[in-house]
């Protein structure tokens, strides 16, 4: 039979951060899953910890890839379970009952894509406080007009109606994908639970950088489907980054500049 969950984690030269997340999936009580690691031929001691547990992976491999939303696509085509989950190095399940929890919340309802709040840790997994993009009661591809308001980890759709990422896009390829499964699923469902644990690992000096990343995910799909309005975006940097454009250049040594992208 098919798992229930495909956990997959992609991995480049991440030594430092893999194993939490390993064993965050690996002690789950609910066991009704596979655990899938792509690795993008890592340099430094990422390959030799997974391959010493190569035991706990259904998949384990370890090759160039164009990126990583192309590495994301490989661990995709690999998965056999109902449910695809995206866990990066450094994140977590909340819990050791996070799967049991998503398992008792759905039911048998099967819906097509699942989702829940996300917690932001140091690297000490010490809470900082829950991600500031709140997760809307009722979610639909709408909501992400204003930001990327479910995080990617703690987003759960089902395999069979999950496109391929789109390596056209340098920033928003998540964005984008999250959008694409919910214009496909008719049922949408939140557990209101605390799904993911995310590794908050910027500096006060990149802060800035950061949260522009964030914004751009949105611009970046906009824009390429030709939607224009500056206004709007400036209302949705406001939102984002609780200052205006103009603010922004004048704080930061970075400088508030439009991404290179296609139309």
């Amino acid at each position: 039979m098919k798992p229930l969950f495909s956990i997959i984690t992609i991995t480049y030269n991440a030594a430092e951060t893999i194993e939490p997340t390993f064993r965050s999936v690996v002690g789950q009580f609910f066991t009704d899953y596979e655990y899938i690691v792509v690795d993008g031929d890592s340099k430094d001691g990422t390959v030799d910890f997974l391959r010493s547990r190569k035991d706990c992976l259904a998949v384990f491999i370890s090759e160039p890839d164009k990126g990583l939303y192309d590495a994301m696509n490989k661990g995709m085509h690999l998965a056999k379970g109902e449910y695809l989950i995206f866990l990066n190095a450094g994140d977590t399940f909340h819990s050791e009952n996070t799967l049991a929890d998503i398992a008792v919340s759905i039911g048998s309802s099967r819906p097509d894509v699942i989702y829940g709040e996300t917690a932001l840790v140091n690297d000490k997994r010490e809470f900082l406080g829950m991600r500031r993009l709140k997760t809307p009661e009722t979610l639909n591809w709408k909501s992400f007009r204003m930001g990327m308001l479910v995080c990617h980890q703690a987003f759960i759709a089902k395999r069979t109606l999950a496109p391929d990422y789109d390596l056209s896009y340098r920033f928003s390829s998540d964005f984008d994908w999250c959008i694409r499964c919910m214009k496909r699923a008719g049922t949408l469902w939140n557990t209101h639970l605390t799904l993911i644990d995310y590794l908050n690992e910027v500096r006060i000096d990149h802060a800035c950088v950061y949260l522009e990343q964030n914004f751009f995910k949105t611009y970046e799909i906009a824009y390429k489907v030709g939607f224009r309005d500056e206004k709007y975006f400036s209302k949705v940097f406001r939102k984002v980054m609780e200052m205006s454009p103009s603010e922004y250049k004048k704080r930061s040594k970075y400088g508030y500049k439009k991404p290179l992208m296609k139309a």
